[in-house]
């Protein structure tokens, strides 16, 4: 087994994204909560936030959805479902979509802390292989991307507040 726990938290948002903030905010509890766990069991614990700022940092990252939780690597979700974000959408002047998190029969923007800490148990005592190498930018955060670049360079201030 691995002894060092690595946890990426990628995110678009942590200013206007509501999903963003909250789920920053749990899992941030979460960690604080495990940690002494997962180091009384021998392991250390690296946490990591990136804000995925360009299409260029999401295909860098292979990110298929915002907010994105990894574990070693490997995304705390097997499935991405997403709905539509009323937030990534002021940001961007798009009709975006971000993840929704599935637990226990139901679906929520922020997730909930038992899931996440069972989440991130599960990949470090029964990690699963890494997704495949296959990434193409999905759609959505493409449209994102494309929508924020749009919008900042429709500013008419220079100071650069869009």
């Amino acid at each position: 087994m691995n002894k060092e726990v690595v946890i990426d938290y990628l995110y678009l948002d942590l200013q206007t994204c509501d999903r963003c903030i909250g789920t920053d905010k749990v899992l941030e509890g979460v960690i604080a909560e495990i940690t002494p766990t997962l180091e009384l069991a021998g392991l250390s614990v690296t946490y990591r936030k990136t804000e995925i700022k360009t299409a260029h940092m999401a295909e860098q990252f292979r990110f298929l959805s915002s907010p994105t939780i990894r574990v070693n690597g490997v995304d705390i979700c097997r499935t991405v479902n997403e709905s539509s974000c009323a937030c990534c959408g002021e940001i961007s002047g798009t009709d975006v979509d971000c993840r929704v998190f599935e637990y226990e029969g139901q679906s929520y923007e922020v997730p909930p802390k038992a899931m996440l800490a069972e989440a991130i148990m599960r990949c470090v005592f029964s990690p699963e292989e890494k997704i495949s190498d296959c990434y193409s930018l999905p759609k959505n955060l493409k449209t994102f991307f494309d929508g924020k670049r749009n919008k900042k360079s429709d500013c008419c201030c220079k100071s650069s507040c869009c």
